[in-house]
Formats: C-alpha cells, sequence, structure tokens
C-alpha cells in the first residue's frame, strides 16, 4: 500500500535549521505535486511550501526567504530546508502528495502521511 513517510522534525533553537524529508512508498506511478502543511495547536492546517513534477514551487509568504522545497521524482521524496526558523514555524508538519497513481490503476486525489513535530523555542 502507498505511504508518506516524514522525518526530520524535533526540537531547535530559534535561528536555527531543520530539514524535513518525506518519501513515498509502495508501487508508485507518478505524483502530480507535493508539499508541506503546517498545522499549529488550536489552528487549521496551513500551505507550506508545494512543488510540482516540473519543479515549480509555491510558498507560503510566511517562509519565503527562508524555507526551501525540492523533490526527487524517481525516488518520490520531497525535501523542505528550513532557515532562520522562528517560534511561529511551530507545528505538525504534514506531507501531502496531489494526484498519486499507483499499482493497477490506484488514485488518490489527496494523500497524507502522519506528520512530524517541529518545535522552535529557546
Amino acid at each position: 500500500q502507498v505511504q508518506l513517510m516524514e522525518s526530520g522534525g524535533g526540537l531547535v533553537q530559534p535561528g536555527g535549521s531543520l530539514r524535513l524529508s518525506c518519501a513515498a512508498s509502495g508501487t508508485i506511478f507518478s505524483i502530480n505535486a507535493m508539499g508541506w502543511y503546517r498545522q499549529a495547536p488550536g489552528k487549521q492546517r496551513d500551505m507550506v511550501a508545494t512543488i510540482t513534477s516540473g519543479n515549480t514551487t509555491n510558498y507560503a509568504d510566511s517562509v519565503k526567504g527562508r524555507f526551501t522545497i525540492s523533490r526527487d521524482n524517481a525516488k518520490n521524496l520531497v525535501y523542505l530546508q528550513m532557515n532562520s526558523l522562528k517560534p511561529e514555524d511551530t507545528g505538525v508538519y504534514y506531507c501531502n502528495a496531489e494526484g498519486l497513481r499507483y499499482y493497477r490503476g490506484g488514485y488518490y486525489h489527496s494523500f497524507w502521511g502522519q506528520g512530524t513535530q517541529v518545535t522552535v523555542s529557546s
């Protein structure tokens, strides 16, 4: 079956960096877009960054210039390099895959990972 597995979260001081990784596993044929979303306690889940299979990227205004999303299409991996982290970046970061086609004609319009916690605090 298809899975998205995030890694790389943790506790970091303000101004520090973290790199999140997300691996899509299973017999996957293609994924249109992958992205990272963040959910802070008591708030809705918001888009942080997305990247298409053609490497077109989109960022939330709050992370532009600090975060970089990248992707390895051949290995179904997506990364989020987070620099100059701020306390307001704290939350659970979820990996998302849109337009995921897999074995025997399977299709997910949107598929989510379990999330990884990022805490920015001194």
